[in-house]
């Protein structure tokens, strides 16, 4: 009546990961594909972008705004 569940197991084994060819090297090793290549060489043409201002400076500014703002308007009405 209370007996607790086991865990599911599965025997998963990778697709390509047993194929070799006759000689016992991978296809894959010899022949770079295209999406290695692209992964090996992306971080080339990359610069790391900082933003012009901080989240605090942004708010920081927006509460001088509002401040100024309400100064002026109680000032001139």
């Amino acid at each position: 009546m209370f007996n607790r569940r086991e865990n599911r197991t599965f025997n998963y084994t990778p697709r390509f990961s047993g194929e070799k060819d006759a000689d016992g090297k991978n296809e894959d090793a010899e022949k770079p594909d295209f999406v290695s290549k692209w992964k090996a060489n992306s971080h080339l043409g990359k610069r790391k972008v900082k933003g012009a201002m901080s989240m605090r400076v942004l708010i920081l500014i927006l509460v001088l705004l509002l401040i100024c703002m309400y100064v002026l308007e109680s000032k001139f009405m």
